[in-house]
């Protein structure tokens, strides 16, 4: 065969093998954009789980009322922390265990809060002091709503005195705390007897009132039945805490909260709100202080 007939033959031949190869290279760029954009679709859908599950993670852990850390939440905090307490008494045996202090606190008062305002605003304003109460201790401590309006502050690092210490600080808080206010008009001044709430607190300390989460709730409940029964207002721990007293009150303060207990702001000089859901709400102005309230709440007014 001629020269130029092979060259004829072998154009002719080619002109498909192109066509099959451009069309080849025309599939392979949309499966590739095809892939690009699958690609994508999948990590906004991973995005998007992992913000489901974050806020799944954050409803589960918060008390839907307060905003602050629920029952669960306090469990396993405590649980956490009692472990590590326990590791580092394993780490240096002359140190002992880590310092872990548990304060329960109940507040007294609501039954005229809710016979005023209704649940609803009621519930508005325990939400409002729980955000108070969380703006008085460390970011490293747990405060978390342990039912009705109970509360439970898990403090690790902390001894019998800087436990008393952040007792006297949030019952002082609850008796100055500046309730919510729903009138439209000029806001009056408050009576002389302040919000009507106040707080009775049991401390319990980590090993001396014991080494195990029930036995730790069980004696701060015991002190806290003891506090309530003197009336309120003011916190007890058990006679075991070495020269520490086992009864105290807060101390009187007619200015306003940067003057209050001067040895919680020593212990603490970074407040800060614990929980994930907790919000930004402002701090409240306090109110003249009052005498204890005389009227004891059921448990479960608000739960």
């Amino acid at each position: 065969m001629s020269t130029p007939l092979l060259v004829q033959a072998l154009a002719a031949l080619s002109v498909p093998a192109l066509a099959g190869a451009t069309a080849l290279g025309v599939r392979v760029r949309r499966v590739r954009a095809g892939a690009a954009a699958g690609t994508e679709r999948l990590r906004e859908r991973i995005a998007e789980l992992e913000a489901h599950c974050a806020e799944l993670e954050r409803t589960a852990s918060c008390d839907p009322l307060t905003g602050v850390w629920n029952y669960r939440h306090l469990q396993l905090t405590l649980d956490r922390e009692i472990e590590r307490s326990r590791r580092a008494e394993h780490t240096d045996p002359g140190d002992g265990p880590r310092p872990l202090a548990v304060l329960m606190l109940a507040i007294t008062g609501f039954d005229a809060v809710v016979a005023e305002h209704g649940r609803g605003r009621a519930g508005a304003i325990l939400r409002d002091l729980a955000q108070r109460l969380a703006m008085e201790i460390r970011r490293a401590d747990t405060l978390g709503r342990y039912g009705g309006e109970e509360f439970l502050v898990v403090l690790p690092d902390t001894g019998a005195e800087g436990a008393v210490q952040v007792a006297e600080r949030l019952v002082w808080s609850v008796r100055r705390h500046l309730l919510l206010d729903w009138s439209s008009g000029t806001r009056e001044s408050r009576p002389v007897r302040g919000n009507g709430l106040t707080a009775a607190a049991g401390i319990a300390v980590l090993p001396e009132d014991g080494a195990h989460a029930a036995v730790l709730l069980r004696a701060a409940d015991t002190a806290l039945a003891e506090a309530r029964a003197a009336g309120g207002d003011c916190w007890r721990i058990s006679p075991r805490h070495g020269d520490l007293p086992a009864t105290g009150l807060p101390r009187p303060v007619d200015s306003g909260p940067e003057h209050g207990p001067t040895a919680e702001r020593d212990r603490s000089g970074k407040p800060g709100s614990l929980s994930a859901c907790a919000g930004g709400d402002p701090l409240a102005q306090p109110v003249p202080s009052h005498t204890p309230a005389s009227v004891a709440v059921p448990r479960d007014v608000l739960s």
